[in-house]
């Protein structure tokens, strides 16, 4: 190696380091919207404002029809609590196309917008989902949910409900089926206490 050529590297680095600065290279791929309504956002901003506020809920649950049980939660682990509302999310990649949208203005002024599985794209777990929104903000999400595989069979209902941004309650029915045993009925309902 001639002595010379070390300033040439020392100089051929400093311009290829200049060259890989911000805004070099290929532009960051933008955010991509979603193409139906985004639940999984949702439910990741009211988790986060609930843990915040550190909300309590008061939970009536119903199993078999039986008798509704009504307890007080003051330390809720809301993540743990919306979990199954997570199912609603109908954005995944693989669901893109699988959905029909339509639109109705309600006389008040409100917009119903549901999401509908199209046929054929039987993959999608979300049978319908609906969302009632004043302006930009969601006052009601419903979402139906099957899922169904040789050994099992599960129906849900859920239902979120919103005031001024923020979640008020939420609730789920469902019926539960497996292979060789009766088919289990419930409902859960929270109410959250600020």
């Amino acid at each position: 190696m001639h002595k010379g050529s070390g300033a040439w590297l020392g100089a051929l680095a400093l311009l290829l380091a200049g060259c890989g600065g911000p805004g070099a290279g290929a532009p960051a791929p933008a955010a991509a919207q979603p193409l139906y309504f985004d639940v999984k956002g949702l439910l990741d901003q009211q988790i986060k404002q609930l843990n915040q506020a550190h909300t309590a809920t008061l939970k009536r649950v119903s199993v078999r029809g039986g008798a509704i049980e009504t307890v007080r939660v003051p330390a809720v682990k809301w993540a743990d609590e919306l979990q199954l509302f997570f199912q609603a999310d109908i954005n995944k990649a693989a669901l893109r196309g699988a959905y029909a949208i339509d639109s109705a203005r309600l006389p008040d002024g409100r917009l119903r917008r549901t999401y509908t599985r199209r046929p054929g794209h039987d993959i999608a777990p979300v049978g319908r989902l609906s969302v009632l929104s004043a302006g930009a903000a969601p006052e009601e999400i419903t979402a139906d949910v099957d899922q169904k595989n040789a050994l099992f069979a599960a129906r849900k209902h859920l239902r979120l409900d919103l005031r001024q941004g923020l979640l008020t309650t939420y609730a789920v029915q469902g019926t539960q089926k497996l292979v060789l045993f009766d088919t289990l009925r419930y409902a859960a309902a929270g109410q959250v206490q600020r």
